[in-house]
């Protein structure tokens, strides 16, 4: 979700941006003429055991699930009520909250849902009945209001903290903030406290909505529903397909249908990453509930859409600790060090993603789920909470820019890295932190039939209840690398423990004798007739391992097993990427914690999730070893004819002439300013710490901003060197994402229009120094970043720039070269003075 008091104000749509043109409807489920649901539903191989069934023994999941479960005690049930009963004309003394619950955001009544699905939890798992005492005052107070609604002149079955006129606005093709989304948190809340606690008003209540919504959406065209799907609408579509699930009201399976948004499940079902630019958050919901519509009707196409979307955001969209999105849209894939920033991995995205990923592997148990499961949940989800909070407040964003750190903030709280609050926040993260750190237990182990899957290792008991047996894990995994699984009771059935792919050499024994190979990656299937007091020792050998970014292999992060480690600077304000000796990286002593060197200077390394109340970094540079100097790349464009250049070093593929880019009688290229440029090829500048970049440009024409050339990935992430600036002098700059400024060197003034300029520019050991025909024109020799951060630049160009508002070259260009190192002013001289030669 994103907030309207954050510096990037409020977004109310869900790709706006994508058009559904060419886009064909899915096909409905069919309805038999009595209105009985013609569907074969799909039901789940593997299933979870109840949270009643699984305790969790002493740990930090222990401790944070405490927290929060305190602050579940401590929240006044009547000031979350407020607005609902202010809303249908209840009489409230209660006091009002802030943050998103405040009277005055649309959002407000969303945190009811999340307190009521944390409520159920904490009751489902602890069997402490305080928790379903405040849920069921809850759910009996919002059927009051919901009984009121029609008094207050709304529909009947309507519930809600907003008035209902916001649906006409919605309707009628506005914006707001996210109206279903917040009806899809009461109702998800709504049915937890059914499922979960046996509250049979609340799904009552439930159902009222339900009906409500079906009306309201049975009366609009597809079109016209298309139209809404654009605002954000959370899981309607989940919960609504899980309510058909429990009841078999075919009414509940239309109305979840009408929530597929065509405009995001289209390019799915056909195999198309076209998730750049959309909000983030706002699309895995739909998905989930993608999930839960292949149950209730078997049709694969949802199950295909699911997996894809998994597939790719994992893969692709993802940084090192599992979560993903900057500034809560998706990055073109594959960019991570070019979009990193102190707004990376909304904690809202990984909660979902986790519930996404626990369902397919309810209907395909492969190990690589759990592995992903265990690697977000040890590295983002824990890290979220303040362990010095009494109430377990959570973080928005996990921000990964070097130099962010966790913190406490007055006010809102959804800056990044601040934590949530008791009653001036209520954001989207502090809603699904309740929920996250209430179910621990309900993914450690699953089962079927007769065989019992431990995916997790975690310290805790499961009853199971249907082969009269129990298993207790002991173990301080991560911070040891073996688990001790105890069996209590006995009887015959199959133990399936999941062997992570990030071990090495791992070994499993029953009763201190070895139980067979356990490889990677895998499940190790133990069957046998266990007897009481069996032991399973499961020995998973940890490591340091070194993973490079797919933007940029020169930028890497360490993890030891499946911790992430982080780099901890207390106080210190970081300006780019720090630089780190990996073979400097030692163990410390004590658990989980190293020492290395970066920088030039000692740092300690610890997991990322213990990281709080100082800066930190999890992303750093890995320096390559000496090369020889060389010319890396030469575009000398003496063709004269076709639409390619190639390079002269025959190292690089062929450049392309683009968008009215035309040949001039002289081995050069004519730019039209128009949109006429020249399309280098990825990654020219990858690698290199140093370089020199040169090149011949006769500009006609000085539009500021005109780029000569400009190497990135997009607006925030780039090098270029631009004719001139407002200022009235050329500039050569580089940045990357999350950086405050770029780096830059000015030159003493314009490149000159109407006639041949050799430009060159040379960047080593913190010096940039510009050249115009062999002499010196500007000088920067104190550079925060290396040119080694920018990576494989994947948008490379000639007179034209990443910001597409600014204007095109109009001149011509010749000769484009980039040397490995920096070439000294009598070598930038020397070339100046060989002029344009082919």
């Amino acid at each position: 979700m994103r907030t309207p008091f954050s510096r990037r104000g409020f977004l109310g749509v869900a790709g706006g941006a994508v058009a559904a043109v060419g886009l064909t409807a899915p096909a409905r489920t069919a309805l038999a003429a009595d209105g009985a649901a013609a569907v074969a539903s799909a039901a789940p191989s593997v299933a979870p055991f109840p949270l009643s069934g699984v305790a969790l023994l002493a740990s930090r999941f222990h401790d944070n699930m405490d927290r929060t479960c305190a602050y579940l005690k401590f929240v006044d049930a009547d000031r979350l009520l407020h607005m609902f009963r202010v809303n249908v004309g209840l009489p409230s003394t209660a006091e009002p909250c802030g943050g998103w619950e405040a009277p005055n955001v649309q959002l407000r009544g969303h945190s009811t849902g999340h307190l009521l699905s944390a409520l159920a939890q904490a009751h489902a798992n602890t069997g402490d009945d305080a928790y379903a005492a405040k849920a069921r005052y809850l759910v009996g107070e919002l059927a009051k209001c919901q009984a009121a609604a029609p008094g207050a002149g709304y529909t009947t079955g309507y519930l809600s903290a907003f008035e209902e006129k916001v649906f006409d606005q919605l309707e009628a093709g506005g914006s707001p903030w996210a109206p279903y989304y917040t009806l899809h948190k009461v109702m998800a809340g709504l049915l937890d406290q059914y499922r979960l606690s046996g509250d049979q008003q609340a799904l009552d209540v439930l159902k009222g909505m339900a009906a409500w919504a079906d009306a309201r959406t049975s009366k609009l065209t597809h079109d016209q529903m298309q139209s809404v799907l654009r605002v954000e609408f959370g899981g309607m579509n989940d919960v609504l397909a899980e309510l058909y699930m429990l009841t078999r009201d075919p009414a509940h399976l239309r109305t979840a249908q009408r929530f597929d948004h065509d405009a995001v499940f289209g390019p799915l079902a056909a195999g198309q990453d076209q998730l750049a630019g959309l909000h983030a958050n706002t699309q895995i919901p739909k998905i989930v509930g993608a999930v839960r519509e292949y149950e209730a009707t078997g049709d694969t196409r949802y199950l295909d859409i699911a997996t894809f979307f998994w597939r790719t955001v994992v893969r692709h969209h993802s940084y090192a600790i599992g979560g993903n999105s900057n500034a809560e849209l998706f990055c073109p894939p594959d960019q991570i060090v070019s979009q990193l920033g102190e707004n990376t991995c909304e904690n809202c995205n990984s909660y979902n993603m986790l519930k996404l990923t626990r369902l397919l592997f309810f209907h395909d148990p492969r190990p690589e789920y759990m592995d992903y499961y265990e690697w977000t949940l040890y590295n983002q989800m824990l890290g979220e909470q303040d362990p010095d909070s009494a109430h377990g407040f959570c973080t928005y964003y996990t921000g990964l820019w070097p130099g962010t750190q966790r913190q406490v903030k007055g006010g809102l709280g959804a800056d990044p890295g601040s934590y949530s609050s008791d009653y001036t926040n209520f954001s989207c993260d502090h809603g699904t932190g309740m929920e996250t750190h209430t179910k621990f237990a309900d993914s450690i182990y699953f089962r079927t039939g007769r065989t019992l899957y431990v995916n997790l290792f975690i310290p805790s008991e499961l009853a199971w209840a249907e082969r009269g047996v129990r298993i207790r894990q002991e173990t301080r995994f991560p911070d040891e690398d073996t688990t001790r699984l105890t069996v209590s009771g006995e009887g015959r059935f199959t133990m399936k423990i999941r062997i992570p792919g990030w071990t090495r050499h791992a070994r499993v024994r029953i009763n201190r004798r070895d139980a067979g190979a356990a490889h990677a990656g895998t499940y190790l299937t133990i069957e046998r007739r266990w007897r009481d007091g069996d032991t399973v020792e499961v020995t998973l050998p940890m490591g340091l391992d070194w993973r490079k970014a797919p933007d940029n292999p020169q930028v890497q992060t360490v993890s030891y097993g499946p911790v992430v480690l982080a780099g901890g600077y207390g106080g210190t304000q970081l300006t780019t990427i720090p630089a780190i000796d990996p073979k400097s990286v030692r163990a410390g002593g004590d658990d989980l914690t190293f020492t290395a060197t970066a920088g030039g200077s000692d740092v300690t390394l610890i997991p990322f999730s213990e990281i709080q109340h100082q800066r930190y970094t999890v992303y750093w540079a890995v320096p390559p070893g000496p090369a020889k100097p060389r010319l890396t790349v030469r575009y000398p464009f003496g063709e004269g004819s076709g639409t390619t250049a190639k390079d002269a070093t025959k190292t690089w593929p062929d450049a392309t002439l683009v968008g009215g880019a035309t040949w001039t009688g002289d081995g050069a290229v004519a730019l039209d300013g128009k949109g006429g440029h020249v399309a280098l090829p990825p990654g020219l500048i990858s690698g290199l710490e140093a370089l020199t970049i040169a090149a011949w440009v006769n500009p006609e024409e000085l539009a500021n901003s005109a780029r000569v050339f400009d190497l990135g990935f997009h607006k925030n992430t780039y090098l270029f060197l631009t004719v001139r600036t407002g200022l009235g002098k050329a500039r050569f700059a580089m940045k990357i994402a999350g950086m405050s400024a770029e780096d830059y060197v000015d030159a003493a003034g314009p490149i000159p229009a109407g006639t041949w300029t050799h430009v060159a520019v040379t960047i080593a050991d913190g010096s940039a120094v510009l050249y115009f025909d062999g002499a010196e024109t500007g000088r920067n020799d104190t550079l925060v970043m290396s040119p080694l951060l920018l990576g494989a630049t994947q948008l490379n160009y000639l007179g034209r720039s990443q910001n597409s508002s600014h204007p095109y070259l109009q001149g011509q260009v010749d000769d484009f070269r980039v040397y490995n190192h920096a070439l000294s002013a009598a070598d930038v001289a020397a070339l100046h003075a060989q002029g344009r030669t082919s």
